[in-house]
C-alpha cells in the first residue's frame, strides 16, 4: 500500500476508528495487527522474516540482561548473544539484499584471471523495508548490551515497535528508548495533534506527488537515454532533478509517516530538516536522512573509534561509515561509490569544520558566505547524486564528461529548467522561510488565512499537475 493511494487511506481509515474506540492494551494489539496487514499487502511471504527477526531481538535482548545476573556478570555470554543476533540480522539482509551481486562479482573476477566459478543463480526478491527494521533491531539489541535499555517484557509491545505501520518500510530508524514508553504508556490526544498530522501528512503528499513523480517523468527521460545523445545541459537538468526527486521522495514519505503518527499519538523524529541549505558535509549529514546517519555515527563510526585516536584513525573511520553506508543502499558499485564520494567529502572538509563547543555562541557568518557555501555544497551533493541515480559507474562517467564537452541548450533543457522551477521553486521558497525562522512547524502557527492559502495551493497542485503514472517510493528498494 502507497502512502499516496486510495487504498491506503482506506486501510488508515479503518485503523483510525479502531483505534478511537479501543483502550489503549487493544490500540496496541490492533496497530500490530496492522503493521502485518501492512507489510503483508506488499508481499506475504515476508512476513515471516519480520518475524524472524522479532522473535530472535527480542529473545536474545532478554538473554543478554540475564547475563547480568546477580551471581555476577557474564561478559562472554553477553557478546556471544550480540554475535548471535548480529548474525541472524545481518545474514537475512546479506543474503536477500547482495548474494546476487557479490555471486556474479565472483565469477567475473575468476573470469578475469581465465578461472571458472560456478555459482548458484538466484532469483531473490528483494524485501521492502528490510534494512530499515533490520537496523532498528539491531540498534535496539545493542542498546540493551551496552545497558542503555532495559529489555521489553511484553512480546506483543516490542512486535509493534518493530512493526509499527506508518514507518515499518522506509523509516525513519525509530530508537527504542524513544519509541517504546511511546507504545507502553497510553497516549493522551493533544488539540494540537491534528493540525500537526495534517501539515506533516499535506507536506509529504506534496513533496511526494508534486514534485517527486514529476520530477520522475524527466529523470527517467534523460537516465534512460545514452549520454552521448544528450548535451552536456541535458545531462545537468536530469542531475538537478533527480536531487529534487529522491529529496521529495524520502523526506515526503517521512513527512506523511510523522502525520499518520501524529493522528495516533506517537511522535516519530524528524528525518529532514531542509538538507539543501547545507553548507559542509557534516552539516548535510545532520539533515539529511537523520536516523540512518545517526544510526551510523552511533552504532558504526563511535565504535570503530571515532574521532578519539587521531587525525588518520579519523579519516579511516570516516571512511569506513560512509563505504558502508553507501553499501547500505542497495548491492552496486554506483551506491558504494556514492558512499565513498560522502566520505572523502566529509574527511575534505572536517579540518574547516569546527563546530562550537558546548555553551559557547555559534557565529552566523556573512549571508553571502553561506549562499556561496550552500550553493558550492549543493553541487557537490548532486555530484553523489548522478553515481546514485546512474545505472552504472560508466554511465555516471559519461555524464558527467558530457557536462564540460557539449554545452547546448536543447529543448528537453528547456523543458526540465521550466519543470524544476514551476514544482521546486515554491517549494524551496517555502523553505527557505522555514529555515530562516528555525521553526519547521512555523506554518502551523501562522495566520489561518496563510494556513488556508498554503493547503489550498497544496490541494490544487496535487489535483491539477498529479502525474499520469504513480511511482513507487524510491527508498523501498532499500
Amino acid at each position: 500500500m502507497l502512502f499516496n493511494s486510495y487504498i491506503f487511506w482506506v486501510f488508515f481509515a479503518g485503523v483510525i476508528v479502531l483505534y478511537r474506540v479501543l483502550p489503549h492494551k487493544l490500540q496496541n494489539r490492533m496497530l500490530l495487527a496492522a503493521g502485518y496487514i501492512f507489510y503483508g499487502s506488499w508481499d506475504w511471504r515476508f512476513l515471516s522474516l519480520l518475524l524472524i527477526t522479532t522473535v530472535v531481538d527480542y529473545a536474545v535482548a532478554l538473554r543478554i540482561a540475564a547475563c547480568q545476573s546477580a551471581q555476577g556478570p557474564r561478559p562472554a555470554a553477553k557478546k556471544a548473544w550480540l554475535i548471535f543476533s548480529l548474525c541472524v540480522n545481518l545474514g537475512l539482509l546479506g543474503f536477500f539484499k547482495y548474494y546476487g551481486f557479490f555471486a556474479r562479482e565472483c565469477v567475473d573476477l575468476f573470469e578475469r584471471f581465465g578461472l571458472t566459478l560456478s555459482l548458484p543463480t538466484l532469483r531473490v526478491i528483494l524485501p521492502v523495508g528490510i534494512s530499515f527494521y533490520t537496523f532498528q533491531s539491531i540498534g535496539y539489541v545493542v542498546d540493551v548490551y551496552r545497558g542503555a535499555a532495559v529489555p521489553a517484557r511484553s512480546f506483543l509491545d516490542y512486535a509493534l515497535y518493530v512493526a509499527f505501520f506508518p514507518q515499518l518500510v522506509a523509516g525513519p530508524i525509530e530508537r527504542f528508548n524513544h519509541m517504546m514508553p511511546q507504545i507502553m504508556a497510553p497516549r493522551v490526544s493533544k488539540p494540537s495533534d491534528f493540525a500537526e498530522g495534517l501539515y506533516h501528512v499535506l507536506a509529504g503528499l506534496f513533496k511526494k506527488v508534486v514534485i517527486a513523480d514529476n520530477m520522475a517523468f524527466v529523470v527517467n527521460g534523460i537516465f534512460g537515454s545514452e549520454p552521448s545523445k544528450l548535451s552536456g545541459l541535458d545531462c545537468l537538468m536530469g542531475v538537478y532533478a533527480f536531487a529534487f526527486q529522491v529529496y521529495g521522495d524520502f523526506s515526503g514519505y517521512s513527512s506523511i509517516a510523522q502525520g499518520i503518527a501524529k493522528w495516533l499519538g506517537f511522535d516519530l523524529m524528524a528525518n529532514f530538516r531542509m538538507p539543501y541549505f547545507a553548507q559542509t558535509p557534516g552539516d548535510f549529514w545532520r539533515r539529511w536522512h537523520i536516523s540512518l546517519s545517526t544510526w551510523l555515527r552511533d552504532y558504526l563510526y563511535i565504535p570503530l573509534g571515532g574521532n578519539r585516536h587521531g587525525a588518520w584513525q579519523t579519516y579511516r573511520n570516516l571512511m569506513l561509515t560512509m563505504f558502508l553506508g553507501g553499501l547500505w543502499h542497495g548491492a552496486n558499485w554506483t551506491f558504494v561509490a556514492w558512499g565513498v564520494l560522502h566520505g572523502v567529502l566529509l574527511c575534505a572538509y572536517r579540518p574547516f569544520e569546527r563546530r562550537p563547543r558546548r555553551g559557547e555562541p555559534s557565529a552566523r557568518p556573512p549571508a553571502w558566505r553561506s549562499v556561496i557555501a550552500a550553493f558550492i555544497m549543493f553541487h557537490l551533493v548532486c555530484a553523489g547524486w548522478l553515481l546514485f541515480r546512474a545505472d552504472t559507474i560508466g554511465q555516471a562517467w559519461g555524464m558527467f564528461s558530457q557536462m564540460f564537452t557539449d554545452v547546448r541548450v536543447t529543448p528537453l533543457t528547456t523543458y526540465a529548467i521550466a519543470t524544476i522551477a514551476f514544482f521546486v521553486g515554491p517549494a524551496m521558497l517555502f523553505e527557505y522561510w522555514i529555515e530562516r525562522s528555525q521553526d519547521i512547524l512555523r506554518l502551523t502557527r501562522a495566520a489561518l488565512l496563510v494556513r488556508a492559502g498554503a493547503y489550498s495551493y497544496v490541494a490544487l497542485m496535487m489535483l491539477v499537475f498529479h502525474p499520469t503514472l504513480n511511482y513507487e517510493f524510491i527508498y523501498f528498494q532499500f
